[in-house]
Order: C-alpha cells, then structure tokens, then sequence
C-alpha cells in the first residue's frame, strides 16, 4: 500500500505543479512564467518527488512509465493495474483541488470550446498551435518514448542513479519546451484524463490519443532498452 500511496501523491503533485502553473501562473502579464515556466514546473514535479517517494515506488507518477518499464523488464505485470489506477486517482484529485481554487476567481469558467482549456490536451482544432491528429500521435509517441529511454538509462544499476531524478526531470522539462504548442505536452495519460475530466467536450474526446500515443512509444521504448540497449554487466 506504501507504494500504491507514494504514486498517488507523486501523481498529485506532478500534475497539481505542471497544470497549476499553467492555469495560475503562465499567462500573468508582466509577471508570468510563460511556456518555459510551465516546462521547469512540470520537470522540477518529477524531480522533487522522484527524491521524495521514489525509493519507495520507484517514482513512476505516469502510466505510460509503468508500462514501459513493466516493456523493458524492470517492473512486474502483476503491479500494473495497481500503478495506474492509483496514478489516475492521484491525478483527477489534483484537477479537483486545481478546479477548486480555480474557480474562486469571478469569471474564471471552463469554456471547452477553447484550445488548452484547463490546461488539456488536443489535437486539431485543439492543439494549441493547430497542429493535426497525426503529428500530435507522433509527437507523443517520440517524446514518450524517449522519455522512458531516459528513464530506463539513467536508472540502469551501472548508472549514477543518485541523479537520476535529475535527468529525469530535465528531460521532461525538455519534452515541454518541445511540445507544449504541439499538444499542450501530455506524455503521460493520468494527466490528461485527469484535466479532460473536468474539462468536458471535445478535449475528453480526444483523450484516447493522450492514452494510446504514449504507451505505444513507452513499450517501443522497452523493447529497444531490453534488447538493443540492456547490458548485463558493467561495459568497464
């Protein structure tokens, strides 16, 4: 249960520091963090927690990273469903807190006919900078599968695991400076569901590509660690 707890919390905090900079903080004039405020947020939630609870779950805070790992040969199947329904509960609590506070501004009101509204995913129409439903899958299964190339090499027992959190939490801060005008950045689908959830319309519509693109690049990216990457042995 230790472990089940410590991926809802880290969940909670990834999404409640990367959306909630994005809904409070990124559009304040003069003052706000912009897309580079919001990329550093979502890095700096991975990193923090990855120190703070990851040696008790392995910090995981994404189903997509579950799944890749579980890919890759580094986490047991039997543990999935466990990680991910806890991921996604962590997540939508989050969203409800953000909502929460939110809304106690006067006219802050969720209009899901807006690109980005609550800080959700999309493609189309929907995508901040308008980009198509094929080049937002193909972003989210690139940066996904990158991301957990990064994760699988630096938590490799012949790393310098004692950064690992670092690497990690840069290379999603990385994956947002990319994609953020691409898709809003989802690269991990308890987020999405989470925002869509309360978002409503065409965001929740769109949230199967949130789920499929990068869990598709998450075990790409296992398959490759596992069989083209994986040594067995110190190379030294």
């Amino acid at each position: 249960m230790k472990k089940l707890f410590a991926e809802f919390f880290g969940t909670y905090w990834l999404v409640f520091g990367g959306c909630g900079s994005a809904l409070f903080a990124a559009g304040i004039p003069n003052l706000g963090i912009g897309f580079a405020g919001v990329a550093l947020a979502f890095g700096l939630t991975v990193l923090t927690m990855a120190y703070a609870v990851g040696h008790i779950s392995g910090g995981h805070f994404n189903p997509a990273v579950s799944v890749g790992l579980w890919a890759g040969g580094r986490f047991s199947a039997k543990e999935l469903l466990p990680y991910i329904v806890s991921q996604c509960a962590g997540a939508i609590a989050a969203a409800g807190t953000l909502f929460f506070i939110w809304s106690g501004k006067t006219g802050n009101v969720i209009d899901n006919t807006q690109k980005g509204a609550f800080a959700s995913n999309g493609y189309d129409a929907f995508s901040p900078d308008g980009y198509s439903m094929i080049s937002c899958f193909a972003a989210e299964f690139v940066l996904t599968m990158f991301f957990l190339l990064v994760i699988l090499g630096a938590t490799n027992k012949f790393s310098h695991t004692k950064f690992a959190g670092i690497a990690i939490g840069l290379a999603l801060t990385l994956i947002h400076l990319i994609s953020i005008p691409i898709t809003n950045t989802s690269v991990n689908p308890a987020r999405s569901l989470s925002q869509a959830l309360f978002t409503g319309g065409t965001p929740l519509t769109q949230v199967w590509l949130f789920w499929v693109a990068p869990i598709a690049g998450a075990l790409v990216a296992g398959f490759i660690y596992k069989n083209l990457l994986h040594k067995e042995h110190n190379p030294e």
